[in-house]
């Protein structure tokens, strides 16, 4: 039997091979490029921690820091807070929707388009000139002249939120939903008999609840978001205008690695943006779980 138990690190092999060549040897390869001055071609020579240093103080990084969360913060904000709006009305036993199957599919639309055919789509809505939303407003009496949406920092960054919204709202909701239909219904049965309202039942029954649910949508959430680089890409060709408002973490690393050939302070980036990752989602679960009631003491 022990003869033939060796036989099963053949049909694993080709796995750890994939595994280790595209998966660990570009991880360790990043990290050792940002220890150099690698330009992507010649040889790479040893800089010490000098990528580490200047990313401590560069301005243009600590801008696209900002500006990553500012998008993802009011992306998160929305896309949540109608998840859990629509969880708590579709979850109420007083109203008994019918056809929430069919909502779950209408919302989860928006998420199986390719990003590109997303950027494409408002690009047109939003053009200045000849997009759709200017033309209706205008004619409803709204506004006046056109806006130029994509060219003022904070309605490019609000634009490019509320796609995300748009994008990204059903697969929180559906996930919400799932959390919603793991709770006993003995729970809300109990409630309304001893006449909570919606609200009551809402904060002291379902959220207490989805509190793992929502745990592994916040880090899931913060990591996407963090890591956001293909909209502002599409939207502003890759150079993150209007004044660098679009400018994300990600989109920066690009543009440092394939725009400007400094491919070792990318791999310093790169690196940044992990231990950035790392933090918050740290802060995140000691949020949610570092309080946690104590045992009452056993006399």
């Amino acid at each position: 039997m022990k003869n033939l138990n060796r036989y099963g690190y053949f049909f694993i092999a080709p796995f750890w091979l994939v595994f280790l060549v595209f998966s660990i040897y570009p991880v360790a390869l990043t990290f050792y490029y940002s220890f150099t001055n690698y330009t992507g071609s010649g040889e790479a020579q040893l800089v010490g921690l000098a990528n580490y240093k200047r990313l401590l103080t560069d301005t243009y990084f600590v801008e696209a820091f900002f500006n990553t969360w500012k998008i993802w913060g009011v992306n998160f904000a929305l896309q949540m807070g109608l998840a859990l709006i629509l969880a708590m009305i579709f979850s109420d036993m007083r109203i008994k929707l019918k056809g929430i199957a069919f909502f779950r599919s209408i919302f989860y639309l928006p998420n199986l388009i390719t990003i590109s055919s997303v950027a494409l789509l408002f690009g047109i809505l939003l053009d200045w000139q000849h997009g759709s939303l200017n033309m209706m407003l205008m004619k409803l009496g709204i506004i006046s002249d056109p806006i130029n949406w994509l060219n003022e920092p904070t309605s490019a960054q609000l634009s490019v939120s509320l796609i995300l919204t748009w994008m990204w709202f059903g697969h929180s909701f559906i996930v919400v939903m799932a959390g919603v239909s793991g709770i006993s219904k003995d729970y809300y049965e109990a409630a309304l008999i001893d006449g909570a309202n919606r609200w009551q039942t809402f904060s002291k029954i379902t959220i207490p609840l989805l509190k793992p649910i929502l745990l592994y949508i916040m880090i899931t959430s913060l990591i996407g978001g963090l890591q956001l680089f293909d909209l502002p890409m599409l939207l502003t060709d890759g150079i993150g205008s209007p004044d660098g408002s679009l400018n994300t973490m990600v989109l920066y690393l690009y543009n440092q690695a394939f725009k400007y050939n400094n491919y070792g302070y990318a791999a310093a980036v790169a690196y940044g943006l992990f231990v950035i990752t790392l933090i918050f989602s740290a802060f995140i679960f000691k949020g949610m779980y570092g309080k946690e009631r104590k045992q009452p003491r056993q006399v």
